[in-house]
């Protein structure tokens, strides 16, 4: 069995430690614990690991995130994974920092990458993992808080939900969405 996990984030260093970025970072310590590299390749970062029998492939899309879909779309069709046995992590502010909340499908919710693969795989049932980046901004400073790099304190407190997002994408690869959903989502 396949599965394909899409890491939402934007490519270059100005983007690299920021809220915006936590799919990217995810799939960064994932592949660390596994000793992964990461290739270079077709709009994507990439890298695979087998677990429990199944072929877990990882791609941190190099379209920037408001062209995710392109990426996504891409990987799915190359590897032949199906739309069920794809999982995207995204930052989400509308839940509290450190959150996690796994959807078998839902609304875009004003996110610019989840638009785009909307829009380019066909709509909005594909399972995602929501990291809650708070939203502890001004009216109208969104795209300065979730752009903007995490403070000293959401640094030293990222280690404990980043590893819970990695036990629940090898869950979802190998019990699947819906016990992984009832595991987790509390």
């Amino acid at each position: 069995m396949k599965y394909l996990i899409v890491g939402l984030g934007n490519i270059g260093p100005e983007y690299e430690l920021t809220r915006h970025n936590v799919g990217f970072l995810i799939l960064d310590r994932l592949a660390d614990n596994k000793n992964l590299p990461w290739k270079s390749d077709r709009l994507a970062f990439r890298t695979d690991f087998s677990y429990k029998g199944r072929q877990i492939h990882l791609i941190k899309p190099t379209t920037y995130m408001n062209l995710s879909g392109k990426a996504m779309n891409y990987w799915m069709k190359n590897l032949n994974v199906p739309k069920e046995k794809v999982l995207v992590v995204v930052d989400d502010i509308a839940l509290p920092f450190g959150k996690l909340r796994l959807k078998a499908k839902g609304s875009a919710a004003g996110h610019n990458g989840l638009k785009n693969i909307e829009e380019l795989t066909g709509g909005q049932d594909y399972a995602r993992l929501r990291f809650g980046i708070g939203d502890n901004f001004p009216k109208g400073r969104q795209i300065d808080y979730v752009l903007g790099r995490w403070t000293r304190q959401e640094i030293e407190a990222l280690p404990d939900p980043m590893d819970k997002a990695i036990d629940m994408i090898t869950s979802f690869c190998t019990i699947g969405l819906e016990q992984t959903m009832n595991q987790f989502n509390r």
